[in-house]
């Protein structure tokens, strides 16, 4: 286990979302700011992002967003982060926000958020990115995702061994003890990431 002091976390823009979701990335902010863990984030200024990078920021943290410049342009970016980098297009986004992070929460999220958590997961398999990822799965949002990951591991597409690239949480608290506990991937794994 290494000291995690910087968490990527993956989550909505969308506000139209229930308020159970706002709490969890307000106490999720809460947390990160409070062990003085630096966010990773996408950068954007509405929904359960902006509210995660506010409640950071709120509680003495420090918010790294990474967004692309056509976001920028149709005016998605939080102008009061503590640093903000502008990449060209998403793939250099989400390559960044990797790069940046000694951990990865997922938040609930729409396509763009499980698109990046299973990219991860995707690159912990083949041994490029070798940190926790813990789904956070609030009232269990998750629920169906994470059935389809088992199935995709009984029906052999990935190893049993696979499952433990990621853990699963059900509260900020949890998951924040989570990637605090979970050890360092080993990157000789890809050896088996074919089945």
């Amino acid at each position: 286990m290494k000291k995690i002091k910087s968490v990527c976390v993956y989550c909505a823009s969308s506000s139209k979302i229930n308020p159970r979701y706002f709490e969890a990335a307000r106490e999720t902010g809460r947390l990160l700011a409070q062990n003085g863990m630096r966010c990773v984030c996408g950068a954007g200024n509405q929904g359960l992002m902006g509210t995660l990078a506010n409640s950071v920021l709120e509680n003495g943290g420090e918010v790294l967003g990474v967004i692309p410049r056509f976001m920028i342009d149709e005016g998605w970016c939080h102008k009061g982060l503590t640093e903000t980098i502008v990449t060209a297009d998403m793939h250099e986004r989400k390559e960044r926000m990797a790069q940046e992070a000694d951990a990865v929460i997922a938040l609930p999220g729409g396509c763009g958020t499980m698109e990046e958590l299973f990219e991860i997961i995707t690159w912990k398999q083949l041994g490029l990115f070798l940190n926790p990822i813990v789904i956070l799965n609030i009232d269990g949002y998750y629920n169906p995702l994470i059935e389809m990951l088992h199935n995709a591991i009984g029906e052999n597409f990935m190893r049993q061994e696979h499952a433990r690239m990621w853990q699963v949480a059900q509260t900020p608290q949890e998951a924040v003890d989570a990637i605090q506990n979970m050890p360092v991937w080993d990157k000789n794994i890809r050896k088996i990431a074919a089945i």
